[in-house]
């Protein structure tokens, strides 16, 4: 990935762009929508005159359940967050435009989508809410002199009814089966017309396995980016009879990961930049040591589920200890690129992992890096799952929620009451697991009992 600017088509819809199309009869309906926890988009189609109407008399775009903000991925009602609850009847919460944000969506014609901000009865933002707590940590960043330029790698499976897209290992191919060829085809055009231009897309090592890249950006676009990204793929994959699958360990052998690639900048000028790969900058050194240890204390934000953790298997690309090295994808911490194209890659996220929260745990733990003036220990230089020196990434999400939970650092980067929404979030996941009999107790019960 080029972490340095990429020139691609990124013009999004102004509003006077919208009153045009409004008026020409191109756009009929506008879809305010906002991320939920697990980062999907929920949101609701209006009129395109209501959704004018109401911008014109400074009204919000309109009112959605609260708990969009405090529910699992089954959309289950819970009474365990403060948010909401039958004690407030899961009462509303207001939707604010973010007008920077509006853009056409080509699989749904005659539809523009804008991003929204969850904002109380009084106006004031939802501190839960994604947005957010990116937006918090950026500002927080903004303190220290830098903005923050990311860029995301996607992996995820794809199937046609039961059978993978690949039968094989199909790492780098460029001979691929007619259907995924289109399949490719459309879902680039599809992204393009949504100013959502990738920057790569090919197939991945395991069997139906592929991977989309997208170019560097500013962090909240980015994120932004990809929701319509993961709305847009779904689309594009169930019209063609095909079936997406965002697990981080959707089998025993397999493992998708949701790389994030970032580098500061003050100034317009990279900070990472060095003139040899060897050589760390100041800036670059304390972010890796405190990604080192932050990223441990904020697990439930990038390994949201029991799955999530079954990802971190020896020798599978994906980490299983705290290391950081140079071009090592072993290692938790990548640091990589070239010149000013120096960056870090963060390895930890799987692809079941909200974009929003694995962006405020990177963002916060080089915030701590930099107040502590954490330095790394050395670089990595071997076989990185032989490599005993450095923590474990927690077993399971009960480790990874009780480190979360007794985290001084968690809950002042996060406040209280967001550690505990999002705290509450993973106990539910693993009181869901507790209950349920897998296959794998049904085999081993079954046959050798």
């Amino acid at each position: 990935m080029n972490a340095t600017d990429t020139k691609s088509r990124t013009d999004l819809l102004s509003l006077a762009q919208l009153h045009e199309a409004v008026a020409d009869l191109h756009i009929r309906a506008v879809t305010p929508v906002i991320p939920d926890m697990q980062g999907r988009l929920k949101g609701k189609r209006l009129a395109a005159g209501v959704f004018l109407d109401r911008l014109e008399a400074g009204a919000t775009l309109g009112e959605a359940c609260a708990y969009i903000l405090a529910t699992d991925r089954d959309m289950t009602p819970s009474n365990k967050y403060g948010l909401t609850g039958w004690s407030q009847g899961f009462q509303d919460m207001s939707l604010k435009p973010d007008l920077d944000t509006i853009r056409f969506m080509p699989h749904t014609p005659g539809v523009a989508l804008v991003h929204c901000d969850a904002v109380d009865t009084g106006g004031t933002y939802l501190p839960v809410a994604p947005r957010q707590m990116l937006r918090r940590q950026l500002e927080l960043l903004e303190k220290y002199g830098y903005e923050i330029r990311i860029g995301w790698e996607s992996e995820f499976l794809l199937h046609r009814g039961q059978r993978p897209v690949t039968r094989h290992n199909a790492d780098y191919a460029l001979n691929h089966p007619p259907g995924l060829s289109t399949f490719f085809h459309d879902l680039e055009g599809a992204l393009f017309g949504a100013e959502t231009p990738v920057e790569a897309v090919k197939s991945e090592g395991a069997r139906g396995q592929l991977e989309v890249t997208f170019p560097y950006g500013e962090a909240m676009r980015a994120c932004d980016n990809y929701t319509v990204y993961r709305q847009t793929l779904q689309h594009v994959a169930e019209q063609r009879g095909m079936r997406v699958n965002f697990m981080a360990a959707p089998s025993d052998e397999v493992g998708s990961g949701l790389h994030l690639h970032l580098s500061l900048w003050r100034d317009g000028e990279p900070v990472f930049a060095t003139t040899h790969d060897d050589d760390l900058s100041d800036p670059m050194v304390y972010a890796i040591g405190g990604l080192l240890a932050g990223l441990p204390d904020l697990a439930p934000l990038w390994a949201p589920a029991p799955n999530s953790y079954k990802r971190f298997r020896p020798h599978s690309f994906a980490p299983l200890y705290m290391h950081w090295g140079y071009d090592h994808r072993g290692c938790a911490v990548r640091a990589t690129g070239h010149g000013r194209g120096r960056h870090l890659e963060i390895r930890t996220a799987g692809a079941d992992a909200n974009p929003y929260l694995v962006a405020v745990a990177a963002i916060a733990s080089i915030l701590r890096g930099f107040r502590e003036k954490i330095e790394p220990p050395p670089a990595c230089a071997g076989d990185a799952y032989r490599d005993y020196s450095a923590a474990r990434i927690h077993r399971d999400l009960v480790e990874g929620l009780r480190a979360f939970m007794s985290s001084d650092f968690a809950a002042t980067a996060l406040g209280a009451g967001v550690l505990h929404h999002y705290g509450v979030a993973a106990q539910h996941e693993i009181d869901v697991h507790r209950t349920r009999v897998t296959d794998v107790e049904r085999e081993r019960g079954d046959s050798r009992a």
